[in-house]
């Protein structure tokens, strides 16, 4: 008869949990991050003090009649059109500083490394104090989730950058993860991936990091042929143009990661696996310092490069908009908030990872 009763108790939690998940209509997780944008750029557009020689701008002229507008919310929406048309309408975004709404890394760091596995983890890890290729001794949400009944081989990740592998410590994880100059090598291999793995490589310009235009769309025909229910994509042009100086690539790079995240969303809408059951998430790993002289760099010395901002769309996530005049956000409180999406619950099975950020799930 106990063990009748405890298999009744066992019966009637799972039929909750599943009925909970039921109320949720998130099926699918698209995360795109891009490598140290300010957050600045983002809430208050180009920066008058950058557009110049001296941050070095080639051409200040055209670049202000790009992206130069009277006021800030006219020059945000020229640098980012994606995020201020369509998810600060229909989602939620955070981390304008100049409104109340504070996002930031909690890792003490304030470079990429720490940040990727703050983010993907859920939690900081002293452990992790460099950008050196060292397995990550953590487990990230994709990790766990791919353990969960339904995502087994349907999760995948691609980085820009060539320290992916190791921040998702693949060895262990298993996941599917294509990053820096590596080809991808799927089957059937299609001639537009066979064109991508050799533009790829032979675009290269940095060590370790692929230009985003192949990352992207090597991302964008896995999503296509594939169907993954979560796809990680990491970008990294705004963080190189930014170390080197470039005010006006930097610009345009991030303004070309808006129409990416653009381009992905319109195209999961035209197909019936993601159509309505797709949440997206956009954010950085770290941000950066002020201008005039600052904006290049971040780190521990630069104390306000731990302030970020991030982004919400989706069918579970209310249309609050622009935050404002809120409570603080944590980039280690990401993790568990990919997880609530999809109705699981991260933040339980690993305790030392931030709770999900309760307003972008829908309660």
């Amino acid at each position: 008869m106990r063990t009748l009763r405890v298999a009744v108790i066992v019966a009637v939690a799972a039929t909750a949990s599943m009925l909970a998940r039921g109320e949720q209509k998130t099926r699918n997780v698209i995360f795109v991050m891009t490598d140290g944008a300010r957050w600045q750029d983002a809430f208050r557009g180009a920066d008058k003090a950058l557009m110049n020689k001296q941050s070095g701008v080639e051409d200040v002229e055209a670049l202000k009649r790009e992206f130069w507008r009277d006021s800030a919310p006219a020059r945000r929406e020229a640098l980012m059109p994606f995020l201020w048309t369509v998810i600060a309408k229909q989602g939620q975004v955070y981390g304008n500083r100049d409104r109340g709404s504070d996002a930031y890394v909690t890792n003490g760091m304030n470079f990429s490394y720490p940040g990727y596995s703050e983010i993907l983890c859920g939690f900081p890890d002293n452990r992790i104090d460099s950008n050196d290729k060292n397995e990550n001794p953590n487990a990230s949400v994709l990790e766990w989730l791919q353990s969960r009944p339904g995502y087994k081989g349907r999760i995948a990740a691609f980085g820009a950058w060539d320290l992916f592998p190791y921040i998702l410590n693949v060895s262990r994880s298993g996941l599917m993860v294509n990053a820096g100059y590596d080809p991808l090598r799927m089957s059937p291999m299609t001639p537009q991936l066979e064109l991508l793995n050799r533009i790829k490589i032979e675009t290269g310009i940095w060590d370790g990091e692929a230009l985003d235009a192949p990352a992207f769309y090597t991302a964008l025909e896995y999503l296509k042929a594939k169907r993954p229910r979560v796809l990680y994509m990491s970008l990294g042009d705004t963080d190189e143009w930014a170390h080197s100086g470039r005010y006006d690539l930097y610009l345009k790079s991030l303004h070309r990661v808006d129409e990416y995240v653009r381009q992905l969303w319109e195209t999961v809408q035209q197909m019936p696996e993601y159509r309505g059951s797709t949440s997206l998430i956009l954010g950085v790993d770290h941000g950066r310092g002020t201008a005039p002289k600052g904006w290049r760099s971040h780190g521990k010395k630069v104390p306000d490069s731990k302030y970020v901002w991030m982004a919400f769309l989706g069918p579970d996530t209310p249309a609050l908009g622009e935050r404002s005049n809120i409570k603080a956000v944590t980039q280690s409180q990401v993790a568990a908030t990919v997880a609530a999406l999809l109705g699981e619950d991260y933040a339980d099975a690993v305790p030392k990872a931030g709770k999900p950020i309760a307003d972008v799930v829908r309660q």
